[in-house]
């Protein structure tokens, strides 16, 4: 191309727009994994405000939820934050090695279990009702990741307490109802005790053919939790080892050490203040005087199979 040519389609703005188009489309390779998640945007004071709705199982699925259990802690050779194996139902490095710790008999041991346990975040798909401090979201459909505080928000809704509540079913397209996200500082933590379900009502005025576009729009679950979404034991439980100085740590190439360190930058930015503020629920199978919410986990998935099937 020559500069006369060049300085022909700038004038044109052909250039310009070639290069917006460009860079959007960057742009939109580079976070769509990223964009597909949607987080309920919070001012200086932690306190926001929104209402989204619970969508059915995706097309060829039976769950409208999938959990998954993870770990995130700091020890003397960096962070571990890995998803853990004991979502598959297998054995995990992390909770065998707080198991020790437990039954040492010490309350550093005891203590330090505690810190490394793992987190239960549920993931749900949502369509956002109302966003204040992002309208741009209306009217799209997300994948939602929530703890177990907001969780038995939906179970109380299904089995409702007292006699005169009815029970409803949040994630049905017809006699589901809108969530109200409603979150606050309480005592410098994040809380979502206010946080409660609208009436029902069927969502886009029941309108059949919108509601089938709209399912068709949601996006997979069951590969959120799938096993290629696990590192292997073997390489968890030498990650393990260097975090917690156990061993020494293997030589890497500073370019792969560099890129990891990146990515956990990034979900310790992301993911680090929800460990201490949000619904931090952990649990460890082996470990008995500390909470545990896995039997009731399995309770509700039961619950949610038996209305699939």
């Amino acid at each position: 191309m020559s500069f006369k040519d060049l300085k022909k389609q700038s004038s044109l703005g052909a250039l310009t727009q070639k290069l917006v188009k460009e860079v959007e489309k960057m742009n939109t390779a580079g976070n769509s994994d990223e964009d597909k998640y949607w987080k309920l945007t919070v001012d200086k004071s932690q306190n926001g405000y929104a209402v989204i709705r619970f969508l059915p199982a995706p097309d060829g699925e039976d769950m409208p939820f999938v959990k998954l259990y993870s770990h995130a802690f700091q020890g003397k050779g960096g962070w571990f934050i890995e998803n853990s194996r004991t979502t598959l139902g297998e054995k995990d490095p992390v909770s065998e090695y707080n198991s020790e710790l437990w039954n040492n008999g010490t309350d550093a041991g005891k203590d330090q279990a505690r810190k490394q346990k793992r987190k239960l975040t549920y993931i749900a798909n949502i369509i956002v009702v109302k966003d204040p401090a992002n309208p741009q979201n209306e009217g799209q459909v997300f994948l939602y990741k929530f703890g177990k505080k907001i969780f038995d928000k939906i179970m109380s809704a299904m089995q409702p307490e007292f006699e005169d509540e009815e029970p409803i079913n949040p994630f049905d397209f017809w006699e589901g109802a809108s969530f109200k996200l409603k979150a606050k500082n309480v005592a410098g933590y994040r809380n979502y005790d206010s946080s409660e379900f609208g009436r029902p009502e069927p969502l886009l005025e029941g309108d059949d053919d919108a509601l089938e576009a709209l399912w068709k729009t949601q996006e997979p679950l069951a590969s959120l939790v799938a096993p290629d979404q696990f590192k292997p034991y073997e390489v968890l439980k030498k990650r393990l080892d260097q975090v917690l100085g156990l061993s020494a740590p293997a030589a890497r190439p500073r370019v792969e050490e560099d890129t990891e360190q990146e990515d956990i930058e990034e979900q310790i930015r992301s993911a680090r203040p929800a460990f201490k503020k949000e619904e931090a629920s952990y649990s460890e199978p082996s470990l008995p005087e500390v909470s545990s919410s896995s039997g009731d986990d399995d309770d509700a998935l039961a619950y949610f199979q038996s209305l699939a099937e």
